[in-house]
């Protein structure tokens, strides 16, 4: 019966892959067809997505994506990252639990009025009763958060890998995972920006403050350490003697050989007494050349068979018990070939991190 009520709520929260950004009828017919083809035969859309989310239960890896970017500052587009994605796999490789349902126009359960939940709520769970439905996030950070609480409680041993959206959404995701005793465990960030701040324009969880956020969760001590920044208001000794975090800055990785690269990350959450890890990986973090498809992409980044290296030597050194991939972007790359060029990376991205986690994606 537990088991059932956990089930009911998870299932009013998320959506079959592709089907999480709301349409009524617009593209609504290839949406559908689009998560027909990823899922394949075990696919039944006459069935209630409430059954086919039973199948976590026993699942050890699973996918989740949060189509949202109300958290992204400068051009927003990553909320269809996670459908471009599914397309470049083809097939689901792990389980896929879907999407958080996404209403575009919010962000945080903090930010909003209570009379704007109270109309949100009425509007996407009209049948339930009243008094459960004013307990229900609407926001997708809220209904994010709520999902991942219920899937640790449905499956403990479940590890997300979580498709973005952009940058934001890593906060809901990784929040359940920093409570109680997090003195093994680690964060290993790519990104081209550092995302430190308290807050941006007074908003709390953003994509620009969820590493911070993360950072004081962990207790500093170096445990969060990131890979690929290269565009920041500050030097590196700034955020090191500031954030007590670690940073390996584009220059200084790019002169490094992958695997001296991955050697050195695995070296220095080992002496910090790292056992868990959670990988974080924003696009932008590779350079423009690998990935123009985002937000904000930069020059003289990483090279994917650096982050790769890296990915893969944590997944054989720690138990990564979760992690992203964020910010891809595919419409906002004018240029075709570096659309795809960006989807490549990201299909190489998606495995490792997968195989990394103990998956055995089917490539």
């Amino acid at each position: 019966m537990r088991i059932h009520k956990l089930l009911d709520e998870l299932a009013c929260y998320l959506r079959p892959p592709g089907q999480g950004i709301h349409t009524v009828s617009t593209g609504k017919a290839q949406l559908e067809a689009n998560t027909r083809a990823y899922l394949g035969p075990s696919w039944d859309p006459d069935r209630a997505w409430r059954e086919q989310l039973g199948a976590v239960v026993d699942a050890k890896v699973a996918m989740l994506a949060i189509p949202s970017d109300t958290g992204a500052g400068i051009v927003r587009g990553a909320a269809r990252g996670p459908e471009a994605i599914r397309a470049t796999l083809g097939r689901a490789p792990v389980l896929d639990l879907g999407d958080v349902f996404s209403i575009p126009q919010l962000l945080d359960e903090g930010m909003l009025s209570v009379a704007q939940r109270e109309r949100s709520q009425d509007a996407l769970w009209p049948a339930l009763p009243l008094a459960q439905r004013r307990a229900m996030p609407v926001s997708p950070l809220g209904m994010a958060e709520r999902a991942r609480r219920l899937l640790a409680q449905l499956a403990p041993q479940l590890r997300v890998f979580m498709l973005g959206g952009d940058h934001t959404v890593t906060w809901p995701v990784l929040a359940p995972l920093l409570e109680g005793d997090t003195s093994d465990l680690g964060i290993v960030h790519f990104d081209a920006h550092t995302d430190l701040l308290p807050e941006r324009l007074g908003v709390t969880y953003c994509f620009a403050t969820w590493a911070y956020h993360a950072n004081v969760a962990l207790g500093g001590g170096q445990r969060l350490i990131q890979i690929g920044i290269r565009a920041s208001g500050h030097p590196r000794a700034h955020w090191e003697a500031t954030q007590d975090v670690r940073q390996i800055w584009a220059d200084e990785a790019r002169a490094l050989e992958p695997a001296a690269l991955a050697a050195q990350v695995v070296e220095h959450l080992r002496a910090r007494g790292v056992r868990r890890i959670y990988l974080s990986n924003d696009i932008d973090g590779t350079d423009a050349r690998f990935a123009a498809a985002c937000g904000t992409p930069e020059p003289d980044g990483l090279l994917p068979a650096q982050v790769e290296a890296v990915i893969e030597a944590v997944g054989a050194s720690f138990d990564v018990i979760g992690a992203d991939l964020v910010e891809v972007a595919p419409g906002l790359s004018l240029d075709h070939e570096l659309a795809g060029e960006t989807l490549k990376t990201s299909f190489g991205y998606t495995l490792a991190t997968l195989r990394a986690m103990g998956a055995n994606p089917q490539e």
